[in-house]
C-alpha cells in the first residue's frame, strides 16, 4: 500500500486515478503538473501540485509516484518525467489489472498494465512500460524499457522489444522477431523479420517508411 501522486490532469491520469482507486490498495492523494500547465489547483477533488514543488508538499520518504502518460514522442516525454521523479527521490507503484492474466512475470516499476491483457510464462516486462487492453505477450520474451502497447497487440513468444518501441491497434509481432529501439508499429502492421533502430513499419506484410519514428509520433 502506498499513498501516490499521479503526474498529469488529463485523460491518462484521470484514468490511472480510477483505476488505483477502485483496483487496487493504494490510495491517490494528489495531482502534479509542471508549473506553466498549473491551470487549476483541484482535480478529481484532490490537489494539483507543480512538479517543480511537489518533492517539498509530498516528501518522497513518505508517498510514492506514477507517471501514466502517453507514448508521444516515442515514450521518450514519459520517460523524461519518469528520470525527473526518479532524481528527485520517489519509487514508483505499477498498476497491473486485477483482470489481467499474469503467470509470476517479473514486471518493473511505474508500468500501467490495463484489463485482459495475458502475459505468458518467462516473461519480463522493464519499466516505464504501458500495455492498453487486451493484449497477448507471448513466452519466453522480453518488452525493454519506455514502450507502449496500445490494444490487440499480438507478440507472439521468443520477442525480445527494445526501449521506446510503439505498437499500433491489431499490429502483430512474429516469434522469434528482435524489435529494434524505437520502433514504431502501425495499425494492423505484421513484423515479419527483424525492425530496424528508429523505423516506421506499415502494413501486411510490414514495410518501412523512410521517415524515422520520432519524426513521426
Amino acid at each position: 500500500m502506498a499513498n501516490v501522486v499521479i503526474f498529469g490532469v488529463l485523460d491518462t491520469a484521470e484514468l490511472a486515478h480510477f483505476y488505483l482507486t477502485h483496483d487496487s490498495e493504494h490510495t491517490v492523494v494528489a495531482f502534479t503538473v509542471h508549473e506553466e500547465y498549473l491551470k487549476e489547483t483541484e482535480f478529481r477533488g484532490l490537489p494539483v501540485v507543480a512538479f517543480e514543488h511537489v518533492q517539498e508538499i509530498y516528501p518522497p520518504g513518505e508517498f510514492q509516484f506514477f507517471a501514466p502518460m502517453t507514448g508521444r514522442n516515442m515514450n521518450r516525454n514519459r520517460e523524461k518525467v519518469y528520470q525527473d521523479a526518479k532524481a528527485k527521490g520517489y519509487s514508483f507503484v505499477s498498476y497491473v489489472s486485477s483482470k489481467a492474466t499474469l503467470f509470476g512475470n517479473e514486471i518493473g516499476e511505474n508500468c500501467f498494465i490495463l484489463e485482459d491483457n495475458t502475459i505468458q510464462p518467462f516473461t519480463r516486462i522493464g519499466n516505464n512500460v504501458v500495455l492498453w487492453s487486451g493484449n497477448h505477450i507471448g513466452h519466453h520474451g522480453e518488452i525493454k524499457d519506455h514502450v507502449f502497447f496500445t490494444s490487440h497487440v499480438v507478440m507472439s513468444g521468443h520477442c525480445v522489444i527494445e526501449s521506446y518501441s510503439f505498437f499500433g491497434v491489431n499490429s502483430t509481432i512474429r516469434d522469434y522477431t528482435p524489435i529494434a529501439q524505437g520502433t514504431l508499429v502501425g495499425m494492423a502492421a505484421a513484423i515479419y523479420k527483424p525492425t530496424e533502430e528508429w523505423g516506421v513499419y506499415i502494413g501486411n506484410p510490414a514495410k518501412k517508411l523512410p521517415q524515422p519514428s520520432y519524426e513521426v509520433y
